[in-house]
């Protein structure tokens, strides 16, 4: 009896064994890509942030120098502020625009289909050829200038006037990420169920009803989602800056993202740049973190 047991719990043990060997010939690959693509990559910029290197010569260790050195500079002060500018009117406006137009189109047919791709398009071409773009287009010898000349007004300075250059940029931003937004909404809205629709019908509620108190509270998730994905998007924004408006006027478009980039790394302060990303990485995280943590609180607090 006691030799029987023995040797099921050997057997259990050496199908155990075998199952996690198994697990890990499995996971193995995907944790060393990552290990190798991710964690080793941000561990070393990490290192070089704390240092005083100018991509050449070697990396002097010179501590948390450089995180010092971000709160007391004015580019980074006004980029910073830039960005906080685009990042929450271009979500206001991608994530209003989207589920204005996916609600819009909700409905299944040819030609809402051809709608929802005509959205989706701008985000399938490079942020750089949008940008450039719409410089031949906004530019003060652009087609709408030239137009407008025509016409004994103008030019108009789309792209020259720093106000405005700001609100086109942001406008520009919006535009291209849009039809992501309407994607991400028409797929959610496809699973919100016909039955509850049809109830919110028979009991009186207005279309604006249904879509503010039914619709709108199904898909909380989904928005969540884009919320996140369109701050983490925009904090980032540079290549849409580089060929719009080249961070000017006298940096008035100047993003952390094209400071980091444009500015930082051209000017071989490769420790201070690398500071400068690593923030940011810490922000986006931060920014992802707080907006999860806000939807989770007021879905508690629905169902508390």
């Amino acid at each position: 009896m006691e030799l029987a047991e023995l040797t099921h719990r050997r057997q259990v043990r050496t199908a155990r064994l075998r199952e996690t060997a198994i697990s890990v010939g499995l996971a193995g690959p995907a944790v060393l890509l990552y290990t190798v693509m991710t964690i080793v990559p941000v561990g070393v910029a990490v290192y070089l942030s704390l240092t005083n290197w100018n991509g050449f010569s070697d990396a002097v260790f010179i501590g948390l120098g450089n995180y010092r050195h971000l709160f007391d500079d004015p580019n980074s002060t006004r980029a910073w502020y830039v960005t906080a500018i685009v990042a929450v009117a271009g979500s206001i406006l991608m994530l209003g625009g989207g589920l204005s137009y996916a609600l819009i189109l909700k409905e299944k047919s040819v030609v809402n289909s051809f709608f929802r791709a005509l959205a989706y398009y701008p985000h399938v071409i490079s942020a750089l050829i949008l940008g450039y773009l719409w410089a031949a287009i906004l530019g003060t010898n652009g087609a709408v200038n030239n137009t407008l000349q025509k016409f004994g007004v103008g030019p108009v300075g789309f792209l020259f006037e720093e106000r405005l250059a700001l609100v086109t940029l942001i406008a520009v931003i919006a535009w291209a990420g849009f039809g992501f937004n309407v994607v991400l909404f028409v797929a959610a809205l496809q699973t919100v169920p016909a039955e509850l629709l049809e109830a919110a019908q028979i009991d009186g509620a207005s279309a604006r009803q249904i879509n503010t108190q039914v619709i709108v509270p199904m898909i909380a998730p989904v928005v969540t989602v884009a919320t996140v994905l369109n701050l983490i998007g925009l904090i980032r924004t540079y290549d849409l800056v580089v060929s719009l408006t080249g961070g000017g006027p006298a940096g008035a478009t100047q993003t952390y993202g094209y400071l980091i980039l444009a500015r930082s790394f051209e000017g071989t302060k490769v420790g201070y740049a690398t500071a400068q990303a690593v923030f940011l990485m810490i922000v986006s995280a931060a920014l992802a973190l707080l907006v999860t943590a806000l939807r989770n609180r007021q879905d508690r607090a629905a169902t508390g």
